[in-house]
């Protein structure tokens, strides 16, 4: 088999992965709206304008979620950009992200139930860590892969690896930091996740992630 084959092969592995992946993350996106509900059999006293105001919290969850996973889906395809073949072990992380990404239907639907009530604190402290598990994912895929470059390719340079590491290094913590601040704050905790989605969403911030 000479080297031309070699890479087609290894190309056809990595767009496999990229293919599954892609079909994970639109399910578990599409999955977002089934809790923002159409209000029925409202009281006499209430109008269809003031029950759809009430549904604010799912609203502001299903946003927040939509747009998380649309970085996550960009960052994805980012990697595989990079990353030319695979193994078993990159397909072992790879799946532990996915299954990260297929409970934030979940963990949204917690938070938008519980937002604004006692047990916010702790609906905020699962959904935190729902994205804290997440981005400790992202960096096992992409520090396997980048590890003496064993997954790359042959013309990324190492500026951009040192770079990507930098960035990579940063999400852990945040989110974290997103974690312990739910124990306390619910909303800020939220607030802190809202930014950090429309940084990331700025060209600057996904340039840098």
């Amino acid at each position: 088999m000479d080297q031309k084959e070699i890479v087609s092969r290894d190309e056809k592995e990595t767009g496999r992965v990229e293919a599954f992946s892609d079909g994970v993350f639109a399910i578990a996106i599409t999955l977002l709206i089934l809790d923002v509900r159409v209000p029925r059999d409202l009281p006499e006293t209430t109008t269809l304008g003031d029950a759809l105001l009430k549904q604010w919290p799912s609203y502001l969850a299903f946003v927040t979620s939509f747009a998380l996973i649309g970085i996550m889906w960009i960052n994805h395809h980012k990697l595989f950009t990079l990353i030319k073949r695979s193994d078993h072990l990159l397909l072992v992380f790879n799946a532990l992200l996915l299954l990260g990404a297929t409970v934030v239907p979940f963990t949204t639907s917690l938070l938008a139930e519980y937002i604004g009530h006692d047990e916010q604190r702790v609906a905020a402290m699962v959904y935190m860590g729902n994205f804290f598990a997440i981005a400790i994912f992202f960096n096992l895929i992409w520090r396997y892969a980048a590890h003496g470059r064993r997954l790359l390719g042959q013309d990324v340079l190492e500026d951009e690896v040192r770079s990507i590491n930098r960035s990579y290094s940063l999400g852990p913590p945040i989110y974290f930091l997103c974690l312990v601040i739910a124990y306390f704050s619910a909303p800020l905790a939220l607030g802190m996740t809202i930014a950090l989605v429309i940084f990331y969403a700025l060209p600057l911030g996904a340039n840098s992630r």
